[in-house]
């Protein structure tokens, strides 16, 4: 596990965690998940951690997403919403570190990885990053509600609409210009140095101000209320479309989904 995620404290009090599977484009197991979780939450709570930048190993990568194999037992309704509640608590965690967060972009960011990214304050991509959810062509499974509402806050509903519903992956280009991301560099160094250069002079200005930007963005998005959605999670999760998307996709396979 320790291997899977790299994480140290550089001068500066710049937090620098690194998820570390590129033989597998960074997916994400799911104590890959739990530590990120951990570091959230310790992390908010050090006030010697001023910056934390997030980052994916290889090059190829920021995360692709969960691993498939994690789906091989799915089964029943309980399988998928304990999926959605493991990932939304993940997820929360990184909303609710009160140090800003940097994603340092480089390659695949899917699946997954486009929701951890996506609760980043800032996002910093290489010319070569693609973003997306391509669920539809994958596995037919779904968004939980609150990825939904994060996604909608984040890129608006067209662009998250198009993402699922045609399962194409977004340019670097067409991300700055949704304002997923706010810088497009020339390559994963670039992006390295970049990252290091923005946690540096983050790290200098006052702490109080950016914590309560980040407390008032979390505020606003949550006012957006809740909306129930289990019973459309259920739906695709526990579907004979998903088990027929996991087997495709772990015996590299085009599915032959049927809507059942």
């Amino acid at each position: 596990m320790s291997d899977d995620i790299l994480h140290e404290v550089r001068e500066g009090g710049i937090a620098w965690t690194t998820f570390n599977r590129p033989q597998a484009r960074n997916a994400m197991l799911f104590p890959m998940y739990q530590r990120i979780q951990e570091l959230a939450d310790q992390i908010s709570e050090d006030p010697n951690i001023r910056v934390w930048v997030l980052t994916g190993a290889g090059g190829k990568a920021f995360a692709s997403g969960t691993d498939i194999s994690q789906f091989r037992e799915f089964k029943t309704a309980e399988d998928a919403l304990g999926y959605e509640a493991r990932i939304d608590k993940v997820l929360g965690a990184l909303e609710r570190c009160n140090t800003p967060i940097i994603a340092a972009i480089a390659g695949a960011c899917t699946g997954g990885g486009l929701g951890i990214a996506g609760c980043c304050d800032i996002r910093i991509c290489d010319q070569g990053a693609r973003f997306g959810l391509p669920i539809a062509k994958t596995l037919g499974n779904i968004l939980n509600m609150n990825n939904f509402a994060r996604f909608y806050a984040l890129v608006g509903p067209a662009a998250i609409a198009e993402m699922i519903m045609t399962s194409r992956l977004f340019s670097s280009a067409e991300a700055k210009h949704l304002g997923l991301v706010s810088e497009v560099l020339d390559t994963p160094d670039a992006v390295a140095a970049r990252a290091m250069e923005l946690a540096t002079t983050m790290s200098t200005l006052a702490p109080l101000t950016l914590k309560a930007t980040k407390i008032a963005l979390r505020r606003l998005r949550h006012a957006m209320g809740e909306v129930e959605g289990d019973d459309l999670v259920t739906m695709c999760f526990t579907s004979g479309d998903f088990q027929e998307g996991v087997d495709a996709f772990l015996n590299k396979r085009a599915p032959n989904f049927k809507g059942k």
